[in-house]
């Protein structure tokens, strides 16, 4: 089966609709969103970008957002691979490619399966690289039950779950924290309409993946940005050990930024973006 395209979806070879957000025109940069959002998550960074004469092109990954609700294929090879597939379908060259949290690690596994070919860049935010989960190899990472407590949380009431989740998410927990509502219900918003399957699935994939082979195949420059005060991807299991494995990785630390800082901090990170992609 061929790789099929309307003006903002692809049909994967495997019959998975792939929806897709493409602004403006100029160099490419590609963005990856984290779990259990879409696309939009990435649209302060889009909208700022494109009117500096970037193209800008986010998708919603499969089983979130507008893209199809399939039942298989939430692996991150999938995820890397229906990526290739639409950067295929729009011709894109020269990309920067733009990854927060699990979209770190599906940019990661992108350039470890399909090569840097088409990529000039990348940018890892908050990313979930090199491994999450507590093991043998990765001493200090997170144990299982808190990843166990991740996905018992979406089984018995993710409504309820994501809700709860978004303010450690965007650092409102802490003290002094000036609280958005509206920061909060879009990140619900974005989360049901992510499917429990999908939900469920990536929780596996973005706490167990190995990506230390990937990021040691990154041959470009690639940029790593992560919040000092990050609860849900912590800092120094991170992008402190990913950059390690770069080839060519430089690491920006916001002191005391959250894992949501594309929206908290959006204002420095689109500045920091624009900087690396003129760079």
């Amino acid at each position: 089966m061929t790789i099929t395209r309307t003006s903002n979806t692809i049909t994967t070879r495997d019959g998975t609709t792939i929806y897709f957000t493409d602004w403006g025109h100029g160099p490419v940069v590609t963005f990856s969103h984290g779990w259990p959002l879409n696309g939009d998550a990435w649209e302060d960074q889009m909208m700022f970008l494109a009117e500096k004469g970037f193209r800008v092109i986010a998708h919603d990954r499969r089983g979130h957002g507008r893209s199809s609700k399939t039942w298989h294929g939430n692996h991150m090879n999938d995820y890397a691979d229906d990526l290739a597939q639409l950067i295929e379908a729009l011709d894109l060259h020269n990309i920067t490619m733009v990854g927060h949290s699990t979209g770190g690690g599906e940019v990661a596994r992108y350039i470890g399966r399909h090569g840097s070919d088409r990529v000039k860049k990348a940018v890892l935010v908050g990313a979930v690289p090199p491994q999450m989960v507590k093991s043998p190899t990765n001493p200090g990472g997170l144990p299982m039950d808190v990843f166990d407590g991740i996905r018992n949380g979406v089984q018995s009431d993710r409504s309820q779950f994501f809700k709860d989740l978004s303010a450690p998410f965007y650092g409102f927990n802490r003290d002094g924290a000036k609280t958005s509502q509206g920061l909060r219900d879009n990140f619900w918003l974005q989360g049901m309409q992510c499917s429990i399957r999908a939900a469920y699935e990536c929780v596996k994939q973005f706490s167990e993946t190995d990506f230390t082979e990937d990021l040691k195949k990154m041959d470009i420059p690639t940029l790593l940005v992560h919040g000092s005060d990050d609860q849900i991807v912590p800092i120094d299991a991170a992008a402190r050990r990913a950059v390690e494995f770069l080839p060519q990785g430089r690491l920006v630390v916001y002191e005391g930024a959250p894992h949501g800082l594309p929206s908290t901090h959006k204002d420095r990170l689109n500045a920091d973006l624009l900087e690396f992609l003129r760079s």
